[in-house]
């Protein structure tokens, strides 16, 4: 069986408190952002983990390097106080989240090209019965 691991990092980007869920499984990792509003706390945070993860929509998955190694307690102590201290979001789940924005954008374009041609065509059909009405009363 594979083992996921999922990160959660929140941050204050003018003027919301943003989270950025980042899941790594089979070497592949997938990231989805969340708007907060207001600086969420702890517990909001996980009701919202609880209530809606399986509603978010993460990224197409972008390879990542995956490093399983043991770590002393202490260590992990230090590193999450390190990471509590950072701000911003990793690269890799900058390009995942960019990769998700590129996809959306392809897909609004083929919509709103397909609503456009469809309106046109309806429109020429209108043009075309009219001249057929116009020649019937002779």
């Amino acid at each position: 069986m594979d083992k996921v691991s999922g990160k959660l990092t929140v941050f204050f980007e003018e003027p919301f408190w943003v989270g950025v869920f980042e899941r790594i499984g089979d070497g592949k990792l997938s990231v989805a952002k969340v708007s907060f509003g207001a600086e969420p706390k702890d517990y909001e945070v996980y009701e919202f983990i609880v209530k809606h993860y399986c509603s978010l929509r993460f990224s197409p998955a972008v390879a990542a390097v995956v490093k399983v190694t043991k770590k002393n307690p202490k260590r992990m102590q230090r590193d999450v106080k390190k990471q509590l201290q950072d701000t911003g979001i990793g690269t890799k789940s900058q390009q995942a989240l960019k990769l998700q924005q590129e996809q959306n954008k392809q897909v609004r374009k083929l919509k709103s090209r397909e609503q456009k041609s469809a309106e046109a065509k309806r429109l020429f059909e209108l043009k075309q019965q009219k001249k057929k009405d116009k020649h019937r009363g002779h």
